[in-house]
């Protein structure tokens, strides 16, 4: 009885549009990603100052693998976050915007660092499409990776999480209420 009160579809027929946009829109997407790339080499800068590291020679090329990271992520992250969480409560939409602009943003970063440190040890490796090749790339890049994961990683840590809990409230909250 009460489906024939409500519609054929439900009381929730009129929230539920397929055609609600899961895409932010150009200021958020481009000036986010900005900032968030700013924000991330800020933390590495700063973690790199308090760990007394900052006076090192490679400064400026890990200032902006970590920028890098942080604009690649963000326009990845959002849209992603966006689709998986329509119409779900606020705490779910927090909780996969932060899951999300976290492991995107440390796994563009690794992925960068891993094409840095691959481009140092490539003048050793044998010629492209060779099977001895693949083997040495393949290697590097893990190597590189893991390597990120141990060194790299604590250089988001003083700032990293209040940044990334502090985005992901403003973005949870900010979604359209097309597609909460």
């Amino acid at each position: 009885m009460e489906l024939a009160a409500t519609g054929r579809d439900g009381p929730d027929a009129a929230r539920r549009q397929p055609s609600a946009p899961i895409f932010p829109s150009l200021p958020v997407c481009l000036g986010g990603a900005l900032g968030w790339g700013a924000l991330m080499a800020a933390g590495a800068l700063l973690s790199l100052t308090l760990q007394g590291r900052a006076e090192n020679f490679q400064l400026v090329r890990i200032l902006v693998i970590y920028f890098a990271g942080g604009l690649v992520a963000w326009p990845l992250a959002l849209p992603l976050a966006r689709f998986l969480t329509r119409h779900r409560p606020f705490e779910t939409r927090f909780a996969a915007h932060f899951a999300l602009l976290s492991l995107g943003t440390i796994a563009v970063t690794a992925f960068l660092f891993a094409l840095d440190y691959r481009l140092f040890y490539a003048q050793w490796h044998h010629a492209p499409g060779t099977r001895i090749w693949i083997y040495q790339f393949v290697f590097t890049i893990a190597g590189a990776v893991y390597q990120f994961l141990v060194m790299g990683l604590s250089l988001y840590l003083p700032v990293g999480l209040p940044v990334v809990a502090g985005a992901s409230l403003w973005l949870s909250r900010s979604i359209p209420r097309s597609i909460r």
